[in-house]
């Protein structure tokens, strides 16, 4: 991007965003800082929601975000987006728990509200903009040959966000930027310190669900029978909602092997245990599917598949099915399949593209 652009920058308060928009102003762009309101009082909350990305200190976030762009001598903007996420996240979100998936509230975000609904709103404002700017550590870059922009993992890999923007079009990667896709953590509290910006040492927001946010879906859940994998019941649930396959935690069953939660049913209100080796499963189904590098899938390919976001990659092959769904079949079975998850496919550093795990 070597002509100078009018770029967005979509700020959250912390150090990424306001380091990316010091970044792009120091490349000479002309860069407008935007913030949302999403935080609609929902509650109850948990101590450390207060730092959560959804949560009751986001008045604090937003004028973290206001002292920075006024440091950097920049428009700042306020924009409303409380409805959008309600119904886009917040909606989407209590469904799939209440349903017994486990499900990508920032996934969804991302694509629909803060590079979706939060532009519509700063189009309809009157502001003009060639580009928006994110705080995310990824990639992009337009390759010619095949005609398409591409999604690839950030140079520092331990901050790589670029499984969490899977989802993207064509259309929002040809305007997104991540400036910070090429620099490391450590650099970038380094610029912020060098900038002289008081978010440098702040600390990072939590995601929406460690910010105890499963409480939001409280008043919905029902208790009912935890069932092993013959049928029995061995003891009681709180809800589904507080419960995803892998878990763990807070099952309360007493047993000289541990418990682990493999499947949710929903029809009987049923969560189901059992030992550690049950969870590995070899093949998964797909759906939802977003292609990047590729623009269809028509054959079998092999890549690499995450399965959430912490997940070491591992081997797969992919093949079409009907409904816009593959078939994925993993080279090792892998543990804590989860269905609403979201599994994304790479060719080395690059996306491929990604979609949303159904079992069976």
């Amino acid at each position: 991007m070597n002509r100078k652009k009018k770029v967005i920058v979509a700020m959250s308060g912390g150090v990424d965003s306001s380091v990316a928009a010091v970044l792009l102003k120091e490349q000479g762009h002309e860069v407008i800082g935007v913030i949302m309101r999403i935080w609609g009082g929902d509650g109850p909350m948990e101590e450390g929601g207060r730092h959560a990305c959804y949560g009751p200190g986001e008045e604090e976030d937003i004028d973290d975000a206001r002292r920075v762009a006024g440091r950097l001598e920049i428009p700042f903007h306020v924009f409303d987006l409380r409805e959008d996420y309600r119904a886009t996240v917040l909606d989407y979100t209590r469904l799939e728990y209440l349903s017994g998936r486990t499900p990508n509230p920032c996934i969804r975000c991302n694509q629909m509200v803060k590079l979706g609904g939060l532009l519509e709103k700063v189009r309809d404002s009157g502001l003009i903009f060639d580009h928006v700017a994110t705080g995310h550590y990824a990639r992009v870059k337009y390759d010619g040959e095949r005609q398409r922009y591409l999604l690839m993992k950030a140079r520092d890999l331990e901050k790589d966000q670029s499984y969490g923007l899977y989802s993207l079009s064509q259309e929002q990667l040809g305007i997104c930027l991540f400036p910070l896709g090429g620099h490391t953590k450590q650099e970038v509290r380094e610029r912020a310190v060098d900038a002289g910006l008081e978010v440098s040492d702040k600390i990072e927001s939590q995601d929406f669900m460690a910010g105890g946010h499963a409480r939001l879906f409280e008043a919905a859940a029902r208790p009912g029978p935890i069932l092993d994998h013959q049928g029995r019941t061995i003891g009681e649930h709180r809800g589904i909602p507080f419960y995803t396959i892998g878990q763990r935690r807070g099952l309360g069953l007493p047993s000289s092997e541990p418990f682990y939660v493999m499947d949710i049913d929903q029809t009987r209100n049923a969560v189901i245990v059992g030992t550690k080796a049950k969870l590995y499963k070899s093949a998964c189904t797909a759906s939802g599917l977003n292609w990047i590098s590729i623009k269809e899938l028509e054959d079998p390919i092999e890549v690499k598949a995450k399965i959430r976001y912490r997940h070491e990659e591992a081997g797969v092959t992919i093949a079409p099915l009907e409904d816009d769904r593959v078939r994925v079949h993993f080279e090792k079975p892998q543990m804590a399949i989860t269905p609403g998850q979201a599994i994304v496919f790479y060719d080395d550093d690059v996306i491929v593209g990604g979609g949303t795990i159904e079992l069976g």
